[in-house]
């Protein structure tokens, strides 16, 4: 009897994805933020995959690129499968320095996109079961939903 490999879900810059318990979602972090949520029971889980932590800009088109309408789409595909977001827990990644000997400002773009997540959860009342960012490293990231916690493999620079 053959076992079918779970579906496969990679997520590229400010893509959002819900799925149910089996299916995996994937996706390769720098200064970019991850943010995935389930549900208690772990039957579901959304993750979202964020460039920007500021606010679009006037002339922007709405895209999950930014961290507010990332949050917005994780919350939608979750409320259609009944799943209340802040009941879920969540998982931050990213955020790292991709570029220390350039930046010169006292905060660097993957902090800052950091700060703007952990927020975004804290004002939501999200609580955070796990948070692995910063650094200078890539973070490969694999999850599948159910039981098991998310692996990360660290992608030296």
């Amino acid at each position: 009897m053959s076992v079918d490999a779970p579906a496969v879900r990679v997520l590229h810059p400010g893509d959002v994805a819900c799925a149910d318990a089996g299916e995996r979602l994937e996706t390769l972090l720098g200064s970019c933020v991850a943010v995935i949520l389930t549900d208690p029971r772990r039957t579901v889980g959304a993750m979202c995959h964020i460039v920007h932590a500021q606010p679009r800009g006037p002339r922007s088109e709405v895209d999950a690129h930014h961290a507010g309408p990332a949050f917005d789409a994780m919350y939608a595909k979750l409320r259609t499968r009944a799943i209340e977001p802040r009941l879920c827990e969540a998982y931050v990644y990213g955020g790292g320095n991709m570029f220390p000997g350039l930046i010169r400002t006292p905060t660097h773009v993957g902090e800052r996109n950091v700060r703007a997540v952990l927020s975004r959860l804290e004002a939501d009342g999200i609580a955070i079961a796990w948070i692995d960012v910063g650094g200078t490293a890539y973070r490969r990231l694999k999850w599948t939903v159910g039981p098991r916690d998310p692996e990360v493999a660290a992608v030296p620079v």
